[in-house]
């Protein structure tokens, strides 16, 4: 999988799993089975839209654990991903909120997935969770134990909802997370979920990629109007909130919302910029 990455990423918000707050009252089996009918559901409409990829991330357990995430949303997590790799061929992605990377690695290997989205894999960074520590170091070593090679790592850099600690610069950030970090493709966003990255931040990471000869994604606030700004090259996009009514992460799916959105993908695909991603592992 690493030697070709998705393109146009869709994302699933995963309602409250088990043990959430949003669960609370609910019977754990009950949880489950209804985020699990969700994320088959929402997969098989964004396959169909023509996303060439999918994502699931555990949004619905806000407000999340800075790292660990306790065992029952990993047991959760690991039977919703297994049923949407059921469901679909396409390239799956595992997101465990905040930044519990080994236990996105572990289920990724065991279910089948492709890659992984780490919001901090390199650094440090301020966070509304408290100080998070990147540790690409046990990560990589982890991929390598697990034999699951296979399993891209798609890292941000300055991620939303967070301030650098270790470097104000983004090009630095790009630099050390693809090349100390082991990066697979590394992802610009803009401050909160739902805003897109400035166009000074999005021009300064399209040349610090291309310098590092990483792939390059957009994690935040594309829209169709923002979708008509990226630069002419080859930048993958991971889209969720504007794909939902109201355009609100963890709102259903909005069918209007995604034409329109894919309608706009389509045409900066004519313009030379939807091929396959290769990366640089």
């Amino acid at each position: 999988m690493k030697n070709k990455l998705p393109i146009c990423i869709g994302v699933i918000h995963l309602p409250p799993l088990p043990g959430s707050p949003g669960a609370f009252g609910m019977d754990p089996a009950e949880a489950l089975q209804k985020a699990g009918a969700i994320a088959v559901r929402e997969a098989l409409t964004l396959k169909k839209a023509g996303f060439d990829g999918i994502i699931l991330e555990n949004y619905g357990d806000a407000p999340f654990y800075p790292t660990k995430v306790p065992t029952e949303t990993v047991v959760a997590f690991s039977v919703i991903a297994a049923a949407v790799r059921e469901s679909m061929s396409l390239p799956l992605g595992i997101n465990v909120l905040r930044n519990d990377a080994l236990s996105a690695l572990s289920l990724a290997a065991v279910t089948g997935a492709d890659f992984i989205r780490v919001n901090v894999l390199s650094g440090v960074m301020a966070t509304d969770q408290g100080i998070i520590e990147g540790r690409a170091f046990e990560l990589l070593r982890e991929r390598q134990k697990l034999k699951a090679e296979h399993v891209a790592i798609l890292a941000d850099v300055h991620v939303k909802h967070a301030k650098s600690l270790s470097s104000d610069s983004l090009s630095l950030a790009i630099e050390e997370t693809a090349g100390r970090g082991g990066a697979d493709a590394v992802i610009v966003t803009g401050s909160t979920t739902g805003r897109a990255p400035s166009h000074e931040d999005l021009q300064e990471a399209v040349r610090a990629a291309s310098k590092c000869s990483v792939p390059l994604y957009v994690g935040s606030g594309l829209d169709p109007e923002s979708l008509k700004a990226l630069p002419n090259r080859k930048i993958g996009m991971i889209v969720g909130s504007t794909l939902r009514h109201g355009g609100k992460a963890g709102a259903a799916l909005d069918a209007k919302r995604i034409r329109s959105f894919m309608l706009a993908q389509r045409k900066w695909k004519k313009s030379g910029n939807g091929k396959s991603r290769k990366s640089s592992s």
